[in-house]
């Protein structure tokens, strides 16, 4: 299947204006840097895994930020009551 892929689209290729051919080299150059960059760290993460230095790599989990509210309070600012607090 990706063998035919393949195919197709460096049969597409031929249609490519230059423009086209650029943006689609620099997209593909991106991409080989990205899983490279992605190889090097999972060779890295089993040498640690291997050599005994760690038992497991934990991704972070990205959430996306949630809009953040402001509150409103009474009296003086916080970051006031915080500098009294450390004298």
């Amino acid at each position: 299947m990706a063998r035919l892929i393949l195919n197709q689209i460096l049969e597409q290729l031929e249609s490519l204006e230059i423009e086209e051919l650029e943006q689609l080299h620099q997209t593909v150059a991106k991409y080989l840097a990205n899983k490279e960059e992605n190889v090097k760290q999972a060779a890295f993460h089993k040498a640690l895994i291997d050599g005994g230095l760690v038992k497991q790599i934990k991704h972070p989990i990205y959430e996306p930020i949630t809009e953040r509210r402001l509150i409103q309070i009474e009296g003086k600012p916080i970051s006031e009551t915080i500098i009294e607090e450390r004298r």
